[in-house]
């Protein structure tokens, strides 16, 4: 199987239309119709992924998506059908991987699946419980280990938020701009509102900076992008 499904969709229609093409595609599925549901799957049933509705029963989705983020770093996708980007906003800040709104190409909609549980695997392989080692000062970027040292201590990075401080790493001082990011470190051709990308460092820049607000690590560059800072080049 291609990995197990989480579908938490209370409009019916939709959820059977998901299931189908996601079960053609390989994938083995799990559906809920309600958030108090889906809460408790995405908790004791082990999904790869959750496909989340925002408007939901018993339970918006953005609870759902709190309340599973507080337990596990399971890839969650949120579907909505609203157009304000305050909406989509809520659900990244909450900890959503990803969103899509409805009416939405299945075709779009598995590309993603598979990308963000992509990602989660390459990060499955067991982590050494050794949360320290020695070494100098600042930061450091294992990507044999996908794991970054501050000071010596390793970070609690999920998946996204290393993939991002390792390509920005690549090249320090070289400066991407949100569409190329959005390509190589999500994984796939998304050009659409790019707001995931700022929150994405936001909460990235919230583990790495001793000061989130003045960052010596992960700079803005005003209208073109993000760039990588060794602070003892500068």
């Amino acid at each position: 199987m291609a990995g197990k499904i989480l579908v938490v969709e209370d409009e019916k229609a939709i959820a059977d239309i998901i299931i189908f093409n996601l079960e053609r595609d390989g994938f083995e599925t799990l559906e809920a119709n309600d958030g108090p549901t889906g809460l408790e799957m995405a908790l004791q049933a082990n999904p790869d992924l959750i496909l989340l509705d925002v408007m939901l029963p018993g339970m918006d989705g953005f609870e759902v998506c709190k309340r599973v983020r507080e337990q596990s770093l399971v890839p969650i996708i949120m579907l909505t059908a609203r157009e304000e980007e305050a909406d989509k906003v809520v659900g990244l800040e909450l900890g959503a991987d990803d969103y899509v709104t409805k009416p939405f190409s299945m075709r779009e909609l598995i590309a993603r699946i598979r990308s963000n549980i992509r990602r989660t695997e390459m990060l499955s392989a067991p982590q050494a419980e050794q949360k320290t080692e020695a070494g100098e000062p600042g930061l450091r970027i294992d990507r044999d280990a996908r794991a970054v040292y501050k000071n010596g201590v390793m970070l609690d990075l999920s998946v996204r938020e290393f993939d991002i401080v390792a390509y920005l790493a690549e090249e320090p001082g070289r400066i991407v701009s949100r569409e190329e990011l959005m390509k190589k470190v999500w994984g796939y051709d998304y050009l659409g509102d790019l707001r995931a990308v700022d929150v994405a460092i936001r909460r990235l820049r919230e583990k790495i900076e001793e000061v989130p607000a003045e960052p010596v690590y992960i700079i803005t560059k005003r209208g073109l992008g993000y760039y990588f800072n060794k602070p003892n080049e500068t």
